[in-house]
């Protein structure tokens, strides 16, 4: 497990704060006295944000901006498994072009874009924290049971774009961080109805308070990785 290291106080911000693991993170960062403010965007609330939209991106960057607080931990709690009708692929013989484009659209590049604008708020002193969520299985290392074409697909992308964008955040900002974490299966209508027998399942509450002790225990050693609900790194 990770050690603790020391947080100054600033704003949390969570990006798809109305899905069942980004509800469960904006009510367990309120409850920590270190954030003077917790924003949560989505499509709905008192935040609006759209991630097929870079100028909604750019208006939530604006809105956090005005805040005047150092962002010391943003969560991008968004993606997708089945998109608006589409499918978790078991064979190639289903591949479908606008599947995957859509599949890309919400898991690699609405993020990109988001870390394009989220990423130069990052304080310049202190710890300051970018984690997306990502899944064990856009592990190319990991992957032992194929299927799942585009997910998969998307969700490699996303990790090898926290890479990147981690390289250039340390030439400028070498105290933020930026990784992306797999917050294991949870009780959410994402996962319902692919959830397996003998697999373990754990509440958003549950998932919320593990993503948010590794969040507390990275360092700026740890930049770039992909890092599962334990805190242990997961292979490419």
């Amino acid at each position: 497990m990770p050690t603790k290291t020391p947080d100054l106080p600033g704003i949390a911000v969570v990006f798809g704060a109305s899905g069942g693991i980004g509800s469960a993170l904006v009510a367990a960062l309120s409850q920590n006295p270190r954030y003077v403010e917790v924003l949560g965007f989505s499509r709905s609330g008192p935040h609006t944000f759209d991630l097929t939209d870079e100028a909604s991106m750019a208006a939530s960057a604006a809105r956090i901006a005005q805040s005047g607080q150092p962002l010391r931990t943003v969560i991008d709690a968004t993606g997708a498994l089945t998109a608006e009708g589409c499918i978790a692929e078991k064979s190639w013989r289903q591949l479908d072009p606008e599947t995957m484009a859509r599949a890309f659209q919400i898991n690699a590049i609405g993020p990109a874009l988001l870390m394009k604008h989220i990423l130069p708020l990052l304080p310049r002193e202190g710890k300051s924290v970018f984690a997306t969520l990502s899944a064990r299985v856009g592990s190319i290392g990991d992957n032992q049971l194929g299927g799942w074409y585009s997910y998969r697909a998307s969700k490699a992308a996303l990790n090898q774009i926290v890479r990147t964008a981690a390289v250039e955040l340390r030439r400028n900002n070498p105290a933020a961080i930026c990784v992306a974490l797999h917050p294991g299966t949870v009780d959410t209508s994402f996962t319902q109805r692919f959830a397996k027998t003998g697999l373990e399942v754990q509440t958003p509450q549950v998932s919320a308070e593990k993503l948010l002790a590794v969040i507390d225990g990275l360092d700026a050693s740890r930049t770039g990785t992909f890092i599962d609900q334990h805190g242990y790194t997961i292979e490419w």
